[in-house]
């Protein structure tokens, strides 16, 4: 299906299949590859427009396509399509500005319309040199002068505001000489306050193993509603379901009243998060805060490639970020969740002497503590590295943050160890907290893995 441009017919019109290669370049661009949604977005509306010839695209239609919406969603009250669609035009306009600069053919998403339209790039304009209408008038005769003809001039000295000038712009030099020195100093002054984690040496030999090592350190959020539909259903989802989200259709046909299932389609339709895995996360973005090398996700737009070539950091436990599944196998320590009493829990699968097999969140005599793990463990499918921050509620989770950011902390803990630098190791916590905020972290038990190096 040929697409034709008005005004354009000296250019030829444009092909489909040379449409749908310009998108997939578009879609596979820097600007849009961390950016799992957008890319479904894009690659549905141009399948939609190209492949299969729609003169419009609804935005129900997109919602329930793309977003996981009902069929007869609402649009008016979820606005979640416009949104998408603003943060879309913008990413594919950044491409053409960039990464696409040479492309002679563009795409955009016209105001209005869901639906791609495909154009030839405007040439810029060309400059021309204005004719002149000044008459050409004949040359005036050549005059010889000799230098024996000229009389005997001596160098006038220089005027004295010629010299003034030259001082003027001397002082000026030597003012943005200062001005500039001033401004280094107060740079390095203010990197050594937000970089202040280098000059401490237990947090320093951790982290700079993981931020230097690598070009990409990736931060990924748990889904705290994924972890509701499974404390309803008494499910635990696999992560391939997660991803593909399979479960969704799924819960229309469990054993449940139609109220209930409504419920629960709802509920998948919202991304929440808990409050102490953001501080968690908080607390590691902000060892590197004008870098580029640390990204954050939410762990349903985190993309399996991503952990191929980046370092990775989960927070949560498995219930509500579904990727641990991959790393489980490892984990002598795992949080872990008793559907039947509603109760999070740590196990233990090896236990040594002087250790329980289940550590239970918040015992009715300390109602203001639980524990977490911290996993630090290489990446069995390259050399990336993984961290797991899992605790039995959200101040625990938050309490393994501060053990991993804590100079005081890790220092301990490599005392313990008696090594100059952390191995890879699992470390169960044990919190307690005040009001919901995090106030101590005791080491329980731990595990060291020094071969895997």
């Amino acid at each position: 299906m040929p697409v034709h441009e008005p005004g354009l017919q000296d250019k030829g019109s444009l092909d489909t299949e040379s449409c749908w290669a310009l998108l997939e370049r578009v879609v596979a661009s820097p600007q849009l590859s961390r950016a799992a949604r957008m890319r479904e977005f894009l690659l549905y509306v141009g399948r939609r427009a190209l492949k299969e010839g729609c003169d419009q695209i609804p935005e129900q239609e997109i919602g329930s396509a793309v977003f996981g919406r009902p069929p007869s969603y609402d649009t008016n009250a979820d606005n979640i399509v416009r949104v998408n669609a603003t943060d879309l035009r913008k990413r594919v306009e950044a491409y053409f500005e960039a990464d696409g600069a040479h492309e002679t053919v563009i795409l955009d998403i016209p105001r209005g319309s869901y639906k791609p339209v495909f154009h030839y790039r405007a040439a810029a304009p060309r400059l021309v040199e204005p004719k002149s209408n000044t008459p050409i008038l004949p040359s005036a005769p050549a005059i010889d002068v000799s230098v024996a003809a000229l009389p005997d001039l001596h160098p006038a000295p220089a005027p004295t505001s010629d010299r003034r000038l030259l001082v003027l712009s001397g002082l000026l030099i030597a003012a943005l000489a200062i001005v500039c020195g001033v401004l280094l100093v107060q740079n390095r002054t203010m990197r050594r306050s937000l970089y202040a984690w280098r000059s401490t040496p237990a947090v320093n030999s951790f982290w700079s193993g993981i931020l230097d090592a690598r070009p990409n350190t990736d931060v990924v959020l748990a889904d705290t509603s994924f972890a509701l539909i499974e404390d309803i259903t008494k499910q635990s989802i696999p992560l391939n379901e997660y991803l593909s989200r399979s479960y969704i259709a799924q819960l229309q046909s469990q054993d449940l009243s139609q109220d209930r299932r409504d419920d629960l389609m709802l509920i998948s339709q919202r991304n929440n998060g808990s409050l102490g895995d953001f501080h968690a996360a908080q607390r590691i973005l902000g060892l590197d805060p004008f870098t580029n090398k640390m990204h954050l996700y939410d762990a349903r737009d985190f993309m399996p490639k991503l952990l191929k070539q980046d370092n990775v950091i989960l927070v949560g436990s498995r219930k509500s970020n579904p990727w641990e599944d991959l790393f489980l196998g490892s984990l002598n320590f795992s949080v872990e969740y008793d559907p039947d009493r509603h109760v999070n829990f740590v196990k233990n699968h090896a236990p040594t002497a002087g250790e329980q097999a289940i550590y239970t969140s918040a015992p009715p005599s300390e109602p203001n503590s639980g524990y977490s793990v911290v996993a630090y463990l290489p990446n069995p499918d390259q050399g990336g590295k993984v961290l797991i921050l899992a605790g039995t509620d959200s101040q625990a989770t938050e309490g393994a943050g501060e053990f991993l950011t804590s100079e005081d902390s890790l220092a301990s803990f490599q005392k313990m160890l008696h090594v100059p630098a952390l191995p890879y190791f699992e470390v169960l916590l044990k919190t307690t907290h005040l009001n919901g905020t995090p106030m101590d972290a005791k080491i329980v038990a731990y595990r060291i893995y020094p071969d895997l190096h």
